[in-house]
């Protein structure tokens, strides 16, 4: 035992013949062991012969090397032991995981409901505009054109982009408007009707959608399906908005600027119940979304009837690009800023 404990003491670090007789291309990565490595090699073959290792001492040493690896020999921190040069490990490169796509919506801002109720006021003057200027077929043929090019350009859209979304957003409110007219207007179809219609149409939607994919939230619009869903439901809700603003307008009698206050009431619920009674995010959303319409819509059509329709005059081409201005400012502010841009995180 006395002179194995002077080998545990003063034994050189010892490498492996082969690795010094016979060179190969891995000759870099030869096996360099402890005197502790040794010392244990040689007691586990019974020999104090160091010179010739046997197949034990082998499977110690790399056992021990591999220990050393770790930064450690036989649970202490080795300060001694060589090992082997481990290869330069190449970059992690974090995989995305499945359908966490970046979204095709903004982000819902005070900037996005801006936005939202102006393009509601335009696309009810601009309908209005066409269909009386055009007729109502040839408007409702330009405006279903319209619609189909914008909705193809945001289909296409790999994200969420400002001029492409909103542009679709705009010819989705003329067409909805056209839609009501011409239920109403051609059809004959009174508004409390076309008004019940369009919710049951709308409730179905979003039936289909949450049964479909389990959530209506618009920030995890990042498939196709849940975008096919998200502009069938706004689609929904513009011509719902339409026949409600119509309807309180014109059946109940209270005249464009008193369903405006109305709607601008009526609005604030969504938000208040959010904050206060802790409404469901998503329901508020769609509640508010629903009467951002009837919203923008009175209030443009204050603005556009003649004054023997309780109106200021101004008539509805002129209220149309009176609105487009501060549309496109917004928009193009949006754009360069990025202010509105979708959050891209995975939320469902």
């Amino acid at each position: 035992m006395a002179d194995r404990s002077g080998l545990r003491a003063s034994a050189p670090p010892y490498t492996h013949p082969q690795a010094v007789d016979h060179p190969s291309p891995q000759a870099h990565r030869s096996i360099v062991y402890s005197p502790v490595d040794i010392h244990l090699a040689a007691i586990t073959a019974g020999s104090d012969s160091l010179a010739q290792p046997c197949p034990i001492q082998v499977r110690l040493r790399l056992g021990a090397s591999r220990a050393g690896r770790a930064g450690t020999t036989m649970g202490q921190p080795s300060s001694e032991a060589t090992t082997r040069p481990v290869a330069e490990e190449r970059p992690h490169r974090a995989i995305p995981p499945t359908g966490s796509g970046l979204s095709k919506v903004p982000a819902v801002t005070a900037l996005f409901w801006i936005v939202k109720v102006l393009t509601t006021g335009m696309g009810e003057t601009a309908s209005d505009y066409l269909g009386r200027t055009l007729g109502p077929i040839p408007a409702g043929a330009l405006g279903l054109t319209g619609l189909v090019v914008a909705l193809v350009a945001q289909f296409r859209s790999d994200r969420y982009r400002p001029w492409t979304y909103w542009s679709a957003i705009v010819m989705v409110s003329v067409f909805g408007t056209m839609a009501a007219d011409v239920v109403h207007v051609v059809a004959g179809i009174p508004y409390t009707v076309s008004a019940v219609a369009f919710t049951l149409a709308l409730a179905a939607v979003l039936i289909a959608w949450f049964v479909s994919e389990r959530t209506l939230s618009i920030h995890s619009i990042r498939t196709r399906r849940r975008e096919l869903f998200y502009w069938a439901t706004v689609l929904a809700t513009f011509a719902l908005g339409t026949a409600v603003g119509d309807l309180t307008a014109g059946t109940l009698k209270l005249g464009y600027l008193a369903s405006g206050f109305l709607f601008t009431a009526l609005i604030a619920v969504p938000a208040l119940s959010g904050r206060y009674l802790g409404l469901n995010a998503v329901a508020a959303f769609w509640w508010a979304y629903v009467l951002t319409r009837p919203l923008g819509a009175s209030f443009a059509d204050w603005m556009g009837v003649p004054t023997t329709r309780a109106g200021l005059g101004w008539g509805t081409g002129p209220v149309t690009l009176a609105l487009i201005v501060p549309i496109v400012a917004l928009v193009a502010y949006v754009a360069a800023t990025h202010k509105n841009a979708a959050r891209n995180a995975s939320t469902r």
